[in-house]
């Protein structure tokens, strides 16, 4: 699946869009705005975007899901000499460092934001709405010649992939996409 990013100026044509988009079988799980007005996409019965859209817990806790599957591997390794410890212990001490890895993760990535939607924090915060669209590959040419069509005001930024790569570098830039 692809994702498929547009900014809108305002929150009428941000539900104008979302209907448009319901229309054409785009349900509100393929769906996603990110606002500065919560309450306005709440009185507007619009989808907000969650916090894991929102924020990078995601990426953060694949980061400490294979830092702390790899300290617990790296720990439990000398102690393959110590005829003491069993399997078990092994496994269990590999398992603690790997969910005190994925806490550690989801603690710093819930104060980041998500890094896909960084470089739209700027029109996000002067009141601009950031509608995310999942797409299968397939209807990704027909949910874009509607959208230049009925939407021209929602100005198409890019797209992605909709999976997360946890060894993405800070500066990610969406492909580009023709109007």
């Amino acid at each position: 699946m692809k994702r498929l990013y547009y900014l809108s100026p305002s929150i009428d044509s941000a539900e104008q869009v979302s209907n448009d988009l319901h229309e054409k079988g785009i349900t509100d799980w393929n769906f996603h705005i990110v606002s500065r007005d919560e309450a306005g996409l709440y009185s507007h019965h619009l989808h907000s975007a969650s916090l894991l859209y929102r924020t990078d817990v995601v990426r953060f806790v694949e980061r400490g899901l294979i830092a702390g599957g790899i300290l617990g591997i790296l720990f439990t390794m000398p102690l393959a000499y110590i005829e003491t410890f069993t399997f078990n212990v092994w496994l269990a001490i590999t398992f603690f460092c790997v969910l005190f890895g994925s806490w550690a993760g989801f603690v710093g990535g819930i104060s980041q934001e998500n890094y896909k939607i960084q470089s739209f924090h700027e029109q996000i915060s002067q009141g601009q709405y950031l509608i995310m669209v999942d797409v299968h590959k397939q209807h990704e040419e027909l949910i874009r010649c509607v959208m230049a069509i009925r939407h021209p005001e929602a100005i198409v930024q890019g797209k992605s992939s909709v999976f997360t790569n946890p060894f993405a570098s800070e500066g990610f830039k969406l492909q580009t996409v023709e109007p």
